[in-house]
């Protein structure tokens, strides 16, 4: 057998403690933690390759090299796994934890909140203000038939079916699945019973809606919602006119915040001054009290209500004395 020539040998020595040093390196990359300093968010978009995604990680000191980053993901076979989203780095953790939290979403989550009474309008605008969604695409979804069916929800828009609670949300989550966890949570909270309450009282689920939303708007605390309720629901089976100044305002486009005798008499389908029974839909997103004051309203023969201006209402079964404590409460001021 011919000898190896003393250059091939030493070529091949030096490859061996090239590919054993970088493999010593490597080892000490995967056992080595890091800590980011200062904390870094990190914004991995849809479709970003994996070389930009450790170039990143490595530009803002939450993994040593970007090179053994790429190595360990396709090793783990999970080049292609990496979620879309926004992530906090701030503790240590090593590449290996790192790369866990792309591949399971792991993304930085904000908590928002859609107040009892907000309308789609505002709920976008709010949604838009958090940096959470767009509003253009929120309420064209929220008026989309078909996205609407999509949901079960059979109705013109989402008004009213956006339950009021505090989500938590990532960046990512999208319009699309952030409204339909909305709905979702509002077909959990109105619950069978609650839906046979309503149908007790010739209700159903639009309408029970509808006059909740009627209700949040005009209560100024969860305890008078009961009477309040009372009130429109006899005026309903009296064939009343519910003449709700919350409803008239919802049919005023670009309200400026001051209704006026001409608003009252201008005709549109929510002025339940002009046009008898429910408008056609809910005016705002009711939360559960208001909901459940439309579907067991008080025991009460009251057919009006005046504001005391504390938050508080006068309540009374004649125009006669309706018209004292508007005097008294109203005119005075």
């Amino acid at each position: 057998m011919e000898k190896l020539p003393r250059a091939a040998l030493v070529a091949g020595l030096l490859i061996l403690l090239v590919f054993g040093a970088m493999a010593a390196d490597y080892a000490l990359f995967l056992s080595r933690p890091v800590v980011p300093d200062p904390p870094r968010v990190l914004v991995i978009s849809p479709g970003m390759s994996l070389a930009r995604i450790a170039d990143r990680l490595a530009d803002q000191g939450i993994v040593a090299r970007s090179v053994y980053f790429k190595l360990l993901a396709r090793l783990e076979g999970k080049s292609g796994q990496v979620q879309a989203g926004e992530y906090q780095f701030s503790d240590s953790a090593k590449p290996g934890a790192v790369l866990e939290r792309l591949v399971s979403g792991d993304v930085r989550r904000y908590p928002f909140t859609v107040p009892e009474g907000f309308t789609l309008t505002q709920i976008a605008a709010k949604l838009e203000a958090e940096e959470l969604g767009r509003s253009g695409e929120v309420l064209a979804l929220a008026y989309d038939p078909g996205f609407i069916a999509s949901l079960g929800v059979d109705a013109e828009s989402l008004e009213g079916y956006l339950f009021p609670e505090t989500y938590v949300l990532s960046r990512a989550v999208g319009e699309k699945r952030l409204l339909a966890a909305m709905v979702a949570e509002f077909e959990r909270r109105v619950d069978a019973s609650l839906r046979e309450a309503a149908r007790k009282h010739d209700l159903d689920l639009h309408e029970l809606v509808t006059l909740a939303s009627i209700v949040q708007k005009e209560a100024g605390n969860e305890q008078e919602m009961p009477l309040i309720s009372a009130v429109f629901h006899n005026r309903l089976r009296r064939g009343m006119r519910l003449q709700a100044d919350p409803t008239v305002i919802y049919g005023i486009e670009d309200f400026s915040g001051n209704l006026t005798r001409r608003h009252l008499r201008e005709k549109t389908n929510y002025n339940t001054y002009m046009v008898s029974g429910l408008p056609p839909g809910p005016i705002a997103n009711p939360g559960i009290e208001a909901l459940r004051a439309a579907a067991h309203p008080a025991q009460s023969n009251a057919l009006y209500f005046v504001s005391r201006g504390d938050g508080t209402h006068v309540f009374s079964g004649t125009l006669q004395e309706h018209n004292q404590a508007v005097r008294r409460y109203q005119l005075k001021r």
